[in-house]
């Protein structure tokens, strides 16, 4: 495990260097070297995993103001989910800085969405122990925050339905949908699609599907609300 790399690969040092090698220490290598006297990274996990939360549900309350608490909720769980922390942890390259026991390593453990998920939060709580939230809201901001900016996570929140909500509020304006491009080969669409209200243009969106379109459109115009 080469911690120094995984810092400068990250642009952070750590304090206490045993606060970095503890959230990168499974339990089945502690478990094999108990002569070690070495912590596994279930505790920090428990912590990351508050710090996560609270950094997200800052982020969605600052840049959703017209969304309700449901739907922000709903849109939490698919950031702070399983699927979307090994996301990241595959981006950040995670997998090479675990501490495994050998049986843990022999069966592919070091790929394991669970593991992964794990030491990704476990990251985020030994920094937040050596550096404080702000620090570790940096590393949201640069890893996380920016997935969900650019729709990542559209598939769960239907803004087509957020954005009719706010339009009805004057009964003089209708939203209607276009697509205006339709780019690549066929098993690898792209749809361009303009939404509008009344006939101005209100947003723009990309998508694999027309669906998909149409919601980062409506994604637009509920931004340009806010």
């Amino acid at each position: 495990m080469n911690i120094q790399q995984f810092e400068e690969r990250m642009n952070i040092k750590f304090k206490d260097q045993s606060l970095i090698k503890q959230a990168f220490t499974h339990s089945s290598y502690v478990n094999e070297h108990r002569d070690a006297h070495v912590a596994d990274n279930e505790r920090l996990e428990f912590l990351g995993d508050a710090v996560l939360e609270l950094g997200v549900s800052q982020f969605l309350y600052r840049e959703n103001k017209k969304m309700p608490e449901g739907q922000l909720t709903k849109l939490r769980a698919a950031i702070v989910c399983e699927a979307s922390l090994v996301s990241f942890a595959q981006k950040l390259n995670l997998g090479e800085y675990i501490l495994l026991g050998k049986g843990e390593e022999q069966s592919g453990g070091r790929n394991r969405p669970a593991l992964l998920a794990d030491a990704f939060e476990a990251f985020l709580g030994a920094l937040y122990l050596d550096q404080g939230f702000s620090v570790a809201l940096e590393v949201l901001e640069t890893h996380v925050f920016p997935e969900i900016n650019t729709g990542a996570f559209s598939h769960v929140m239907d803004y087509k339905s957020q954005l009719q909500e706010v339009v009805q509020q004057d009964k003089h304006q209708t939203v209607s949908y276009k697509i205006i491009d339709e780019k690549g080969p066929s098993h690898n669409r792209e749809f361009v699609t303009q939404v509008m209200i009344n006939d101005n243009l209100a947003g723009t969106g990309t998508g694999r599907s027309k669906k998909e379109s149409e919601q980062r459109a409506a994604k637009q115009a509920l931004d340009a609300f806010q």
